[in-house]
């Protein structure tokens, strides 16, 4: 399991999540379905079949925090169908920053059996109208407070003082995928998009239909035809686990390692799990690629046949191994020449691999090289750029090939400049840019940040439209902020605040994990950076993970991140819930998040890492494996190219002084933004 597909299960806070314009088609061009009787929502006459008929009710006015005004009513229509219709009215206040709309509730509607909404609608000709508009659908969030909702959204465009019928699919509002239990229907203006003051639409007929013609959808899969075929030729794809393991460059030859064969002088012992997680990395490796594999299952077995491989790739794997090979190099486990062969050898195949204006898609199958994703990742690209960025300031030799790669990639790409926020990716097939964007300025994703301003695409404006807290009329956060008023910094003012436990201050996550918190400590020293802020904070995490697991859930050890579960061969979220807005719940126990705190409070983390090592069969020929249930000490014995790439590059830099963060600090497009780092304190009176 790989981060990005932990991506596709954080679905991001609804406010601040958005979709660019997208193409739109007229009713002649989608006959409806005569199988699937059209749903109308609200036709604004009374008609039989509308779900409110000719009254207001269900219609609410949305406004945003102290930005405008709207009004609506039911008025004479003037279209040739309908004598009446829904009139909306909208008025900016100077200066507006957030949305304003209306919203229908819905009556826990399913809409499964449809694929596209319908409607009418145009603009006021006599006060004035912007030409786009965004509607959305709103539903509850499985497993999410009250009052959180998943949206889906897109804008249409193009609208004129004539009536138009509009057929959106729904595939394209992407944030939704079962399309049951919808709970609100919203049509929302915003101030960076609309650019007027003030002005009105009519708004009629609102359907759902079916036509069968649903068009492409984000889950659509890519068959990789070569990979196909290859399986085919050897007898399926159980027959092709046994050629994928020729494939590999080693295999682990013990399940577990006995706690008293590991180093008791506890440097000596983060050494050897330094060199014992390298020569995993290297073993489940593709020998011919020389990218790794992203998913190793033992299964409790070191037999090939009960084992399973996940011979695919994304590229936050790819981009920490180019940092492995040099983080191997500082520690001495490999030699000066053998870093860059291995290093020419991955930057071969990424050269060879499919592309996207410059963006690499999120997987490759790392036997045939073919992309099986139509997904290009903000994050996942940002860590691919992290690795180019270390390597061409630690490898002379091949600094060329780094640069190369790197200026292909323009982040403007999934910069939104209505929300002012990086959008979490963009699927070709559809093609549109993701629901959901990276709003919190405390996740792994403030690095893709960094890197956009550092190259200059995306505007320092960015960094402070990240949140750092949200109002307390949030009610499904997982608690209110405190002293969450404006603050300016260098002339750019946003609402500060923070949360507060047993005494201690930091500005939240969005689960609460670690890999949010410190991921970005393997490339960026932010305690040196920004002692302030996000250095000040990186401790406080450190320490509340560790006090929550020890004191309020009574674990022995500590460290909640998302990671394998150990019973069965799944993937989840894990973290201490007040540490995040939104916060994961308890369970597994991962060393990855142990390795990453030792970069913000290394003699307790270093501590952890014994005890796992010690209290649980989690450690193998390969270093720890991926996670343990701290309740029942069942482990799961999985290698994940991710998490083990973090436990390498945390190490590596807590053995060897900060080595890779100073290869990345010492870039020009990092040392462009080092002064944004240092700028703000989060906790000042």
């Amino acid at each position: 399991m790989s981060l990005a597909l932990l991506r596709y299960s954080c679905l991001l806070f609804w406010l601040l999540v958005w979709s660019i314009a997208s193409p739109v088609a007229t009713a002649r061009d989608l006959p409806g379905s005569p199988l699937v009787p059209r749903l109308l929502l609200h036709d604004f006459e009374g008609m039989s079949g509308s779900l409110f008929g000719s009254s207001m009710s269900g219609w609410t006015a949305e406004p945003g925090i102290f930005t405008g005004r709207i009004q609506y009513d039911i008025a004479p229509a003037n279209r040739a169908g309908g004598s009446r219709a829904l009139h909306l009215r909208y008025r900016f206040d100077p200066g507006a920053d957030s949305d304003i709309g209306w919203q229908l509730t819905l009556p826990d509607l399913d809409a499964s059996a449809y694929d596209h909404l319908e409607f009418w609608i145009r603009g006021d000709g006599d006060i004035g109208y912007a030409d786009a508009l965004k509607i959305e659908f709103k539903q509850p969030l499985a497993g999410a407070p009250a009052g959180l909702l998943r949206k889906g959204s897109t804008v249409i465009s193009g609208i004129g003082e004539e009536w138009r019928q509009i057929r959106v699919p729904l595939n394209l509002l992407s944030g939704i995928s079962d399309w049951q239990h919808l709970r609100q229907f919203g049509v929302v203006l915003e101030p960076r998009r609309v650019r007027m003051p003030s002005g009105g639409y009519w708004l009629d007929d609102i359907a759902l239909i079916k036509t069968g013609q649903p068009g492409p959808s984000v889950r659509d899969p890519v068959i990789p035809p070569l990979k196909t075929a290859w399986e085919n030729s050897v007898g399926g794809k159980a027959a092709a686990q046994h050629h994928l393991h020729g494939r590999l460059a080693g295999w682990p030859t013990q399940l577990t390692v006995d706690p008293a064969e590991l180093p008791t002088d506890d440097r000596a012992f983060l050494q050897r799990l330094a060199d014992d997680t390298w020569r995993g990395l290297v073993a489940l490796t593709d020998r011919v690629h020389g990218i790794p594999l992203d998913t190793v299952r033992l299964n409790g077995s070191l037999t090939p046949e009960r084992t399973w491989l996940g011979d695919y790739t994304n590229v936050t794997n790819i981009g920490l191994y180019l940092i492995d090979i040099i983080a191997a190099r500082e520690l001495g486990l490999i030699d000066p020449s053998e870093a860059v062969t291995r290093l020419g050898l991955a930057l071969d195949t990424l050269e060879r691999l499919e592309t996207y204006q410059g963006f690499f898609y999120n997987y490759y199958d790392t036997t045939t090289l073919e992309r099986t994703s139509h997904f290009i990742s903000f994050v996942d690209s940002a860590w691919l750029s992290a690795g180019l960025i270390v390597a061409r300031n630690a490898v002379p030799e091949q600094a060329w090939r780094c640069t190369r790669l790197l200026e292909r990639e323009n982040y403007r790409f999934f910069y939104d400049p209505v929300e002012r926020l990086m959008m979490h990716g963009y699927y070709v097939n559809l093609p549109q840019r993701s629901e959901y964007s990276y709003g919190m300025l405390y996740s792994e994703a403030r690095l893709g940040s960094l890197i956009a301003i550092g190259k200059g695409e995306a505007p320092i404006e960015h960094w402070y439209r990240l949140a750092r807290t949200f109002p307390a009329s949030f009610s499904w956060q997982s608690q209110s902020p405190k002293r969450r008023v404006n603050r300016t910094v260098d002339g750019y003012t946003f609402p500060g605040g923070y949360y507060a436990w047993k005494g201690v201050k930091y500005i939240p996550s969005w689960g609460g994990s670690v890999f949010e918190a410190l991921m970005p400590l393997l490339v960026l020293d932010e305690l040196r950076y920004a002692p302030a802020g996000l250095g000040e904070n990186a401790k406080a995490h450190a320490k509340i993970q560790r006090r929550f697991a020890l004191e309020q859930l009574g674990y022995p050890v500590w460290g909640l991140s998302p990671s394998s579960t150990p019973a069965g061969n799944g993937y989840s979220e894990y973290g201490v819930r007040i540490l995040g807005a939104r916060g994961y719940g308890a369970g597994a126990v991962t060393p990855h998040a142990a390795a990453l705190a030792l970069l913000a409070d290394p003699i307790p983390a270093v501590a952890n890492l014994r005890q796992l090592a010690t209290r649980y069969p989690l450690y193998g020929d390969f270093g720890f494996y991926d996670a343990v249930d701290p309740k029942t000490g069942q482990v799961a014995h999985n290698y994940l190219a991710l998490d083990q790439s973090m436990i390498l590059l945390a190490l590596t830099n807590y053995l060897r002084d900060g080595v890779i963060q100073n290869y990345f600090t010492a870039d020009p497009i990092i040392q462009r933004v080092l002064p944004l780092l240092s700028a703000e304190r989060f906790f000042e009176r």
